[in-house]
């Protein structure tokens, strides 16, 4: 697959020499984007021009507009409907939100088809026949059972983070989706990691596409700084404490499981801290809610669990917390991705148990640095009352056992 270099285009300042037709610029300046994103540079030229793209790029780079921009200035001239396909319901949103702010003027039509929402009423916003469907591949392929959409005239398909869409079991669904979608579309591809299994879906359902790569995989955010501190289990939420107390700012803590995201939100209300939850056992409502207050200043702290890795876009989030290292050392990458977007800073800070050493090194591997392991500070007293059950971890401090690096 051969690779998209700077093209003459992208030498010019702006947006204005990427090929974008002039209403959708005044609707940039109007919207403050002065500067194209390294992806949106090279992505845009090539993507206005029909051909498919695989995109690759650290996250929090500016993908939707990479993509979005190109898709609904195409739609104009060709006619035709758009396809975007996500992993989760809060991006699914976020992307809808984002493609209406650039097309809300031109009389862009969107439908959002997302499971944890109204059939209904998804049925009767497909029926007013939008541009563009805005959907994840469970819930379409409902749609597509019950014949309650028609894909027939979709002339551009987005898969976007779609590393993460196999991860969560959905390769027999979009394989599904774009065997019912025309052979003759454009089909873009972005993600900030490229596994091999990817690969195997670009080769398999794109025609020539153009790879683009603005950063080697893996590529950490420029100014996101990290740390480790390998702490006991049972002596995690003290920790939680002493950093909420250290860090002032919005915090982004991620756990392992749904029930861990939950005990440990508890916890931080304990301390004194306002905090919300976003995992898969909450309903739309309550993760719409929750994203919301978070990105508003209503909740200080949000716990979550893998679900608010990819996509999720909250400027100004100081710190990220990995409560539990990842299961897989992709993510870690996507999760510090939180912090640090569009060129500030942000701090990272992962827990690790003694036992842990392995997952470390695949994190390092995988990010090709070493991070560094930081000092214990003195922990506050364990101040839970003891009438209480405890949440997950809340318990007496035990030392953690030495920690060496096996290398």
């Amino acid at each position: 697959m051969p690779y998209c270099f700077m093209t003459p285009h992208a030498q010019q300042a702006g947006f204005s020499g990427l090929g974008i037709a002039p209403a959708f610029l005044d609707i940039l300046v109007k919207l403050n984007f002065k500067e194209p994103t390294p992806i949106q540079r090279q992505a845009i030229p090539v993507a206005l021009e029909g051909k498919d793209v695989v995109g690759i790029a650290q996250t929090g780079t500016g993908k939707t507009l990479a993509f979005g921009i190109p898709m609904i200035q195409r739609l104009h001239q060709i006619k035709g409907r758009g396809l975007v396909i996500l992993p989760t319901r809060e991006l699914a949103m976020q992307v809808d939100e984002s493609l209406q702010k650039i097309g809300k003027s031109l009389g862009l039509r969107t439908a959002v088809v997302i499971g944890g929402a109204s059939m209904h009423l998804q049925i009767q916003s497909l029926k007013r026949n939008p541009h563009i469907i805005i959907a994840t591949p469970g819930r379409l392929n409902d749609h597509l059972e019950q014949k309650t959409v028609v894909l027939h005239d979709v002339r551009v398909v987005v898969l976007d983070e779609a590393d993460r869409m196999l991860d969560m079991g959905f390769a027999p669904q979009i394989k599904r989706i774009l065997h019912t979608v025309p052979r003759e579309r454009q089909t873009m591809l972005f993600s900030a990691t490229m596994p091999p299994e990817i690969m195997k879906l670009a080769t398999a359902h794109m025609k020539l596409p153009i790879r683009i790569e603005v950063a080697p995989q893996g590529t950490m955010a420029d100014k996101v700084t990290q740390e480790i501190f390998v702490i006991a289990k049972d002596s995690k939420n003290r920790l939680v404490e002493k950093l909420l107390s250290q860090y002032p700012g919005t915090t982004l803590i991620f756990t392992r499981t749904k029930y861990g995201a939950r005990k440990l939100m508890k916890a931080i209300h304990y301390m004194g801290h306002s905090a919300a939850e976003l995992h898969s056992n909450r309903s739309l409502f309550q993760r719409k809610e929750a994203l919301e207050g978070f990105k508003s200043g209503k909740y200080r702290v949000l716990v979550a669990t893998d679900i608010a890795a990819r996509g999720i876009d909250v400027s100004g989030i100081e710190l990220v917390i990995n409560y539990d290292l990842p299961t897989n050392s992709q993510d870690y990458v996507h999760r510090i991705g939180r912090t640090a977007r569009a060129g500030a800073g942000g701090h990272a800070i992962s827990f690790a148990t003694p036992d842990q050493r392995r997952e470390l090194e695949d994190i390092e591997r995988m990010i090709k640095q070493r991070i560094s392991i930081s000092k214990l500070p003195e922990l506050p007293p364990d101040r839970m009352p003891r009438y209480q059950s405890r949440p997950h971890g809340v318990q007496q401090a035990r030392p953690a056992r030495r920690f060496h690096r096996w290398r």
